[in-house]
């Protein structure tokens, strides 16, 4: 089958082999696969992971090696972690902190960019009809968004800023501003920032931005190393800095300002797919502006460099 490879290099592999479902696994043709900045930090070496890339998809599930058969047939999701399921988190329903899960495409686990994916049944959801496949696609990011106020609660008069407004801060935004948050997104480009200003968010250009410590809430989500010392300084005293962005780096920081203003650093990833999958099928936000180019997965190589052009947004893979 065709895949897009990571083994100390990327590649389009046209003869790897089709996985095979263990018991209780389903075999899933794929139908699309996003390009994430998760897949771009590991072509330059984070998680050490060589494998299949890919961890957001949609796809149709044609076999299963189980008893359960219901899903047969079904457009269908999945979570990207899988645990142990036999220790305290997965007990809990965390499995995406179990210490020994894999992760799709990230750790241990070949990912989705291929014409097939293996995944265990009990993380597979059901897409509804009326979400197409550029928006199902889009599913594991908005979970991802979400699981902020899993994590964290934020009170109504509080003023939140979103810092980036690449994919993941735009998903952010649109995120929390559709639970009715007071919500705010910084980035350089207007273009992009326009996209959420139309959804009701409201916008500044980081030029324009005056760098004082006044908002409650600061979500770092820029992809950049300096993104993290600029959402300290605007994050107020006993304030709270979450954490989205994953950034290979091994630049030096000063966590003084942390300390002395008592700030709450919250790092935060992964999160659940069936909030965000009711937020697609009631059109509560329009992720068709942030789609910038399909390209089949003969052209997936390009696909990545296109994701590399600061115009674009989200960049998908076409099976």
């Amino acid at each position: 089958m065709k895949a897009v490879v990571f083994n100390d290099s990327l590649k389009l592999v046209n003869d790897y082999a089709k996985p095979q479902p263990k018991k209780d696994e389903a075999l899933i043709r794929v139908l699309m696969a996003g390009i994430c900045n998760t897949d771009f930090e590991i072509t330059k070496g984070y998680m050490g992971y060589n494998g299949i890339l890919g961890h957001e998809f949609v796809g149709i599930v044609e076999e299963i090696n189980g008893e359960d058969k219901s899903l047969l047939k079904k457009r269908v999701v999945g979570e990207i972690n899988f645990g142990c399921m036999d220790c305290d988190y997965c007990a809990k329903g965390l499995q995406r902190h179990c210490f020994n899960r894999q992760t799709l495409g990230i750790w241990k686990k070949d990912g989705c960019m291929a014409e097939y994916v293996t995944m265990p049944v009990k993380n597979l959801l059901v897409v509804p009809d009326n979400v197409s496949d550029e928006e199902a696609v889009m599913v594991e990011p908005l979970a991802a968004a979400l699981e902020i106020l899993e994590q964290l609660h934020i009170k109504p008069f509080e003023k939140v800023l979103v810092l980036g407004d690449g994919k993941l801060g735009l998903t952010i935004a649109l995120a929390l501003s559709s639970a009715g948050l007071d919500v705010t997104q910084v980035g350089k480009h207007s273009n992009k920032l326009d996209i959420t200003a139309k959804q009701g968010v409201k916008t500044v250009l980081l030029n324009d931005l005056k760098i004082t410590k006044t908002w409650d809430v600061v979500v770092e989500a820029t992809g950049s190393i300096n993104g993290f010392e600029t959402a300290i300084a605007l994050t107020k005293p006993r304030g709270v800095l979450v954490l989205k962005s994953t950034v290979a780096s091994g630049k030096e920081f000063n966590f003084a300002p942390i300390v002395i203003d008592e700030i709450t650093v919250l790092g935060s990833r992964c999160g659940q797919f069936a909030p965000a999958l009711r937020l697609l099928e009631q059109k509560r936000i329009d992720f068709k502006p942030l789609i910038s180019d399909v390209y089949n997965v003969d052209n997936a190589l390009e696909a990545f460099e296109k994701n590399k052009d600061k115009s674009s947004i989200k960049v998908l893979i076409k099976f």
